[in-house]
């Protein structure tokens, strides 16, 4: 299969270990992933409707597949993704990222996580599986992720899928559940950088931060290495107006007790985000703290943009796959197959998002992928 259409695809899935025994091996392993995803890619959101694909689409399939015994049924890809190492899966998914793709300098990894709503099973006390996911901003591809264990929490999820990740010269953002002091640590000895938001879970810091901007407040900020920008947005019947301040002065960190605990502590960061809808007017404030200093001019406006940044992952990547693939909705349970079934989905979404010359959106691109064999063999290319 040198010349195969999947042939990239074979290079990062073609060695995963093999999760059944000799005897019940009717189907080859990689020829069982690649239907997978090229189903997926084509709308499949369940086992039944992979079969189906394949079934479809087996004279084509067998053009670059050995398929020694026919199309697989739902049960047999049920069983064998259910079976399947999930960090194996992950791992390829990851390596293929990488190999298709450069990260590109300065540019904003945003590590965000995401509840498979259905995919409890009461009757085996098993609980929604929780993932965690990093995304790259520029690339605008899910780079991994990391399904968090059972009666855990993203803690200890993000330590692990950042340790696969190339972050050198990024600037990895976390929300509130991930800002600690060995996430800190971690991200800046890859080589990184890192802006943590603050809340409750960091109590004492998330208020000597707030106090230290209510000092600097006082002074205007005279004297103090700091910037401000501002970002006005308005529709019909709405207005936004985003602003942020950032104070990098040598001194300030030092005013926080616990600054040589999180290294390379330079700058703490306040956003405020002013609403109005008709009459209504919304005011939230959020603070940050990073190790990117913010000296100069410019500095506040990048911030903004960073953080507005890190928020795209709840648009481009959850929203899509709740939205497009239909992922909150998914009843796949047994096993490993939610955590690796919702790895096809962001396999899926990077391919139909890395093609540009379709000016369609992913639920349309999936419906052309399904309908023209040419297109999917174009998206397998990529």
């Amino acid at each position: 299969m040198a010349d195969s259409p999947t042939a990239t695809l074979e290079a990062h899935f073609g060695h995963l270990t093999e999760p059944r025994v000799e005897r019940t091996r009717a189907h080859q392993l990689l020829d069982i992933v690649i239907i997978a995803i090229c189903a997926v890619i084509c709308g499949a959101d369940s086992w039944v409707e992979v079969e189906a694909f394949g079934r479809a689409k087996e004279t084509w399939l067998r053009t670059f597949l050995a398929l020694p015994n026919g199309i697989p049924s739902h049960d047999t890809f049920g069983r064998v993704f259910a079976r399947l190492d999930p960090q194996e899966f992950a791992q390829g998914f990851m390596n293929w990222v990488q190999a298709v793709s450069a990260v590109t300098q300065g540019q904003v990894i945003a590590v965000d996580g995401k509840t498979v709503r259905r995919s409890y099973d009461k009757a085996l006390g098993k609980g929604a599986i929780h993932l965690v996911s990093a995304w790259a901003s520029a690339n605008h591809l899910v780079l991994g992720q990391r399904k968090v264990e059972e009666k855990s929490n993203e803690i200890t999820a993000i330590p692990a899928l950042l340790q696969v990740l190339d972050v050198s010269g990024c600037i990895v953002t976390i929300d509130a559940m991930g800002c600690q002091k060995d996430i800190a640590q971690q991200i800046v000895d890859q080589g990184g950088d890192y802006v943590l938001a603050l809340k409750d879970n960091q109590e004492h810091l998330h208020q000597d931060v707030q106090a230290l901007f209510e000092w600097a407040g006082n002074l205007d900020f005279v004297g103090l290495q700091h910037d401000y920008d501002q970002v006005v947005n308005k529709g019909p019947g709405r207005s936004e107006k985003r602003e942020c301040w950032t104070l990098s002065d040598p001194a300030c960190p030092q005013m926080l007790p616990d600054r040589p605990a999180w290294r390379k502590l330079q700058t703490v960061v306040k956003m405020r985000a002013q609403r109005q809808i008709g009459e209504q007017t919304e005011v939230e404030e959020r603070y940050y703290i990073s190790s990117v200093s913010a000296s100069g001019p410019g500095s506040a406006g990048r911030m903004l943009e960073t953080v507005r940044t890190h928020w795209e992952i709840e648009n481009q990547v959850d929203g899509v796959l709740d939205i497009a693939f239909r992922e909150d909705d998914s009843r796949i349970r047994i096993g490993h197959a939610p955590e690796n079934f919702a790895g096809l989905r962001r396999i899926a979404l990077n391919l139909l998002r890395a093609e540009k010359t379709a000016k369609l959106g992913i639920k349309a691109k999936r419906l052309k992928a399904a309908w023209s064999e040419d297109y999917l063999l174009k998206l397998l290319s990529h």
